[in-house]
């Protein structure tokens, strides 16, 4: 059903926390998980792009050791659009992301709302 999931996350401890979740999904539904990482556009420091590279390996250690394989991205730009496009791009069937709080109002500027709005596939979000 779900043979490729997006996992978009940022280095936020919510965003760790839906990581259990998502491998359960992606083992229950034998998924190919993609994880993504977006750097906004803006955050220039070299510590920055290190500290997301750092951050990507143990995510993938992580998946690793629950017995998938997983690809990783890395993209720059404004978060919400860039997971868009890449759910695009790469034909996914399923976006998984977690949010910072409950604020999912139509009117809000969180991300999670945004790619709720513009994505081209189904997307569930972990409080």
């Amino acid at each position: 059903m779900f043979e490729k999931v997006l996992f978009p996350l940022d280095r936020s401890r919510e965003a760790m926390e839906t990581v259990s979740k998502v491998l359960q999904l992606a083992l229950d539904h034998k998924s190919n998980l993609i994880v993504l990482s977006v750097v906004q556009s803006g955050q220039d420091g070299m510590d920055d792009y290190q500290d997301v590279a750092s951050f990507l390996k143990r995510v993938r250690d992580q998946v690793e050791k629950s017995g998938l394989a997983c690809e990783i991205l890395e993209r720059e730009g404004k978060p919400a659009f860039e997971i868009c496009d890449a759910a695009d791009e790469l034909n996914v069937d399923l976006i998984v992301m977690g949010t910072r709080g409950s604020n999912l109002e139509v009117d809000s500027d969180g991300t999670a709302i945004r790619v709720i709005q513009f994505a081209p596939c189904p997307v569930l979000v972990i409080p």
